[in-house]
């Protein structure tokens, strides 16, 4: 690739030497939570036993000053949309009540079944924007699916312990799942912001539900064998996916131990906690990030891809006004001034119109 840029950029003055490309690091997104109308019953309570919570970065950039002073049109926009989502999570609590009044594993299993959803609705639209050359923004993918693969093992537990016996609760689950599916797909596809706020509700409807049924039943839950799989799950070698959810926490940093079902299920809703702040901060747009690329962005091993839309309308119009992706590159002339590219004065070529929509940004050093 450094031998396409150099040929085809520099025939008239080319670099004394074979250019080093080398990812171009932007200073980091921003943690900005969405400023969104929230009813006082709406709002994620954690518990106390949770540990506070410190955003990676303070820095604040020009999309989150927008977003964080909406219009009073967008206001009234977002108080219908919650307003909907409300009345939708708070319609399937009510079924789920009755039907699951003291079936606790039996809820848990359809509560699971159904928390997974989102995120391949999710990923199946970002998926396509990406096959259009709309959406270029691969951490959205990489949180989505770690949080598919937190609720996949939350499923698991629960099947091991018996919660999926019934054929009745596999099929209810199993359907509202493909109904949820679809309506996700479609919300997402217009407005992202309000799919994020629905998928905010249900996961914090998933934190009360374990809490309260932690506060119930602990003394027996901590005479009770934990499951293989959620000993496997939260205690195994390789906890990057379960790393890579939690995007305000910093790899690492938590590490849960599982002694009995108590522990367990204080980690399932611990992890709930989690999933509820990562919804919250998603319906801000652009603002999400792994929580490993700050790590990897330290080390400059990273190629920051920024084209990003919100909601098909919105991806059809950039599409057509301008290029849709935008891909910054740092050229060095010597290998061994990569390690100097931060200091180094730089030189940018700026060359458009290239295929696919790419708009890239070219740097190397001045001598």
């Amino acid at each position: 690739m450094a031998a396409i840029f150099s040929s085809s950029l520099f025939t008239s003055s080319p670099p004394s030497s074979s250019p080093l490309l080398l990812p171009y690091r932007r200073p980091p997104l921003s943690r900005v939570r969405a400023s969104l109308l929230q009813d006082n019953h709406q709002k994620v309570i954690l518990n106390d036993s949770l540990p506070s919570k410190t955003p990676l970065h303070h820095a604040t950039t020009r999309d989150s000053v927008i977003s964080s002073s909406p219009t009073a049109l967008e206001k009234r926009i977002v108080k219908f949309e919650q307003s909907i989502n409300i009345f939708l999570t708070d319609s399937v609590i009510k079924i789920l009540d009755t039907l699951y009044h003291d079936r606790h594993y039996a809820r848990f299993f359809v509560l699971e079944t159904i928390a997974r959803v989102p995120y391949f609705a999710f990923m199946s639209v970002l998926h396509m924007y990406e096959s259009f050359g709309w959406w270029r923004r691969a951490d959205y993918l990489k949180v989505h699916f770690a949080e598919s693969w937190n609720e996949m093992h939350h499923l698991l537990i629960m099947e091991e312990l018996g919660g999926n016996a019934w054929w009745f609760d596999r099929f209810l689950a199993q359907h509202i799942a493909i109904f949820y599916y679809i309506m996700t797909v479609l919300m997402y596809a217009v407005s992202p912001r309000m799919a994020y706020h629905f998928s905010e509700c249900v996961e914090s409807h998933a934190f009360d539900t374990y809490d309260k049924f932690i506060k119930v039943q602990g003394e027996e839950l901590k005479n009770m064998p934990a499951p293989e799989v959620a000993v496997n799950y939260y205690t195994g070698d390789d906890l990057y996916l379960f790393d890579e959810f939690q995007t305000s926490r910093v790899p690492k940093s938590r590490r849960p131990k599982i002694e009995n079902l108590y522990d367990v299920f204080v980690n399932i809703r611990d992890d709930e906690a989690e999933h509820c702040k990562t919804m919250k901060a998603c319906q801000t747009h652009g603002n999400l990030r792994s929580p490993h690329s700050y790590a990897e962005d330290d080390d400059g091993s990273v190629c920051t891809l920024e084209a990003g839309c919100e909601g098909i309308v919105d991806c059809i119009k950039k599409s057509v006004t301008s290029n849709p992706a935008k891909v910054n590159i740092l050229v060095l002339s010597d290998a061994k001034m990569a390690g100097q590219a931060g200091s180094a004065m730089l030189v940018e070529y700026s060359i458009r119109g290239l295929p696919f929509g790419l708009d890239v940004t070219l740097l190397r050093p001045c001598k």
